[in-house]
């Protein structure tokens, strides 16, 4: 039990990471727990558009865990570009220590998830990997673009950063997301290049 105990006070630590994006109505930024959490309802949400045969569970194990290395690396700005392997190479040493906290058996089972979700290789990571490319970008439509105009986000680096993603995993959330994208660039919501 203690072992357990310890990861979820560990875990706990996830709420004190900032985001760069803001929660709806809020002045304050995101935390990654909070993401973790809307990105997890969101997949449920979308099940009926997931590929046949996915297993909500596991995306939503998988969503749930997917940012834990966020707590000893902070969290970079999903529009980043460049100096992702680097970023994700310290993700994966703090996810090894995070889930060594837990009995052995669980935190492979942990790391397995962790590492699924980040080759994206299954339809299952695929599909969390549309959900967590989606869920900056619906925030920012309804903020009328804050993170991307507070940080120089253009246009073309959202779409080239999010497409591919969300339209391997999710083909009709980015038939979705694609037009109110495109009213976003005309309204002005995105940063300078």
């Amino acid at each position: 039990m203690q072992p357990i105990i310890d990861f979820i006070l560990e875990a706990e630590k996830l709420k004190t990471v900032t985001r760069k994006t803001r929660p709806i109505g809020l002045e304050r930024f995101e935390n990654p727990a909070e993401h973790s959490w809307q990105i997890a309802l969101l997949a449920l949400s979308l099940a009926e558009y997931a590929e046949p045969g996915v297993d909500l569970n596991h995306v939503v194990a998988m969503l749930l865990i997917h940012d834990v290395g966020e707590i000893d690396t902070g969290d970079t700005i999903a529009f980043a570009e460049g100096g992702w392997p680097e970023r994700k190479a310290d993700e994966l040493a703090a996810a090894r220590r995070i889930f060594g906290l837990l009995p052995e058996a669980q935190a492979a089972q942990y790391l397995a998830l962790w590492k699924e979700f980040e080759d994206g290789a299954t339809p299952e990571a695929r599909f969390a990997n549309a959900v967590d490319r989606a869920m900056p970008v619906l925030l920012n439509l309804a903020n009328h673009g804050q993170s991307w105009r507070e940080n120089g986000i253009s246009y073309e680096r959202v779409v080239r950063r999010i497409e591919p993603q969300i339209r391997a995993g999710c083909p009709a959330l980015w038939a979705h997301l694609a037009p109110r994208l495109e009213a976003a660039r005309t309204q002005g919501l995105f940063g300078e290049a």
